[in-house]
């Protein structure tokens, strides 16, 4: 019984000592991308859960950077990546033709390096996944299983999670299928914060020294997906808040399959274990913001139902990015007015409300980190308030936002 004990303390030992690493993974990666800490930690999260993700957003989002900054973490793991077209066949994703087999009259498919022998997987454009290829990569993604050309028994892949990024979303019947198994779906855009803009445009002239780079062991990951996560308890709360969340989405006609359900449980252990706690907790809710919307026009409605159980001064900061949103279509219908009634405007409007919203944020958030609550969503509330301030500084008043301190 001691070996046994012994064991357990040592296992738990080895799974809070990867945690914490892939913590220091989460906040290295998120320092040098701007305004994409809640989308670092959510495909950790997903990758622990053994899950699929979707990063979806324009070009020039650092899509790509951020997948191929984080799957290159993973010391030990064989890493594959494609750039999807409509002509990409099968065989180019999971195995090409030995040519010198073909020679002799054999023919053999090449796996190595291929999609069939990855741990870790980055597929870019997946909506534009051919048709000849759609069935083999549905299979690929949903039982981590390659059917040869040549025919005989399914080939196993040793695949933990794929992260996969588009510009848009799938038009068609076929894809929407792929669509379908991708459980976390992330929305990014272009950066609204005016310092972290002036921050990127510095750092393309400026050498920074060589960045901190932490990994984690590949073994390690697979023991934290296979074991640790799973073990996380669920508390009866947990699954009550869950039941009532699907209540809510319900009645404004959202409605997610069982299955995506079901697979939203693992994400929530994989963000309690990310944190280094034993058991589910309400803040881990906020994952699901990424889980339960088909299309991006529903996602705010699905954010709010989350953050109004789990993260009330959240919800708060969502109310006061609806103000800015008025306050900004404003400023849009006021274009060619003269400066004196820009001015004016600014002076009776917009001032106050944007001097409001940013003290008010800054409480909420100072109140959320107290508590330990996720402030990604208060983050991106007050990255839309500085670039409304920008924009009323510059459009309205004609001053350069960039050499003026928030006074506003």
């Amino acid at each position: 019984m001691q070996d046994v004990r012994g064991a357990d303390v040592q296992g738990a030992g080895d799974a809070q000592s990867t945690a914490a690493r892939l913590r220091a993974i989460c906040d290295e990666v998120s320092d040098r991308f701007y305004e994409r800490a809640d989308v670092v930690r959510t495909l950790v999260v997903a990758l622990l859960a053994g899950q699929h993700s979707l990063v979806l957003g324009p070009p020039g989002t650092a899509k790509s950077e951020i997948a191929r900054e984080l799957t290159g973490r993973v010391e030990g793991a064989a890493y594959w990546e494609i750039l999807l077209s409509k002509f990409t066949a099968p065989t180019r994703m999971f195995g090409p033709v030995d040519v010198a087999a073909l020679a002799r009259g054999e023919y053999r498919q090449v796996y190595e390096g291929r999609a069939t022998t990855a741990h870790v997987a980055f597929i870019d454009e997946i909506f534009k996944c051919s048709t000849a290829a759609l069935n083999e990569t549905l299979g690929y993604l949903n039982e981590r299983i390659y059917h040869p050309e040549s025919g005989g028994e399914p080939i196993r892949c040793p695949l933990i999670g794929a992260i996969t990024a588009s510009n848009e979303l799938p038009t068609g019947q076929d894809t929407a299928a792929i669509y379908d198994r991708l459980l976390v779906r992330i929305e990014v855009g272009y950066l609204e914060d005016p310092s972290n803009f002036a921050a990127l445009v510095r750092s393309a002239v400026s050498r920074p020294a060589g960045p901190v780079r932490t990994t984690v062991e590949l073994a390690a990951l697979q023991h934290a997906v296979t074991r640790s996560v799973p073990a996380v308890d669920v508390p009866d709360a947990i699954v009550d808040a869950v039941c009532a969340l699907r209540a809510a989405l319900r009645r404004k006609e959202l409605v997610a399959s069982d299955r995506r359900w079901r697979q939203a449980v693992g994400l929530l252990q994989a963000s309690a274990y990310l944190d280094g706690r034993p058991a589910v907790a309400e803040t881990d809710l906020s994952v699901l913001t990424h889980v339960l919307w088909d299309s991006p026009a529903q996602r705010p409605t699905v954010e709010r139902e989350v953050l109004h159980l789990v993260n009330p001064d959240a919800k708060e900061a969502l109310d006061l990015a609806d103000a800015l949103d008025e306050l900004e279509a404003q400023l849009d219908a006021m274009a060619g007015q003269s400066r004196e009634a820009l001015s004016d405007w600014v002076i009776k409007k917009a001032h106050n409300k944007l001097a409001t919203a940013g003290k008010r944020l800054e409480k909420l958030r100072a109140e959320a980190a107290g508590a330990g609550r996720s402030t990604a969503a208060i983050d991106r509330v007050t990255g839309r308030q500085r670039a409304v301030r920008a924009r009323v500084l510059t459009e309205a008043l004609g001053m350069d936002a960039s050499m003026v301190q928030d006074r506003l």
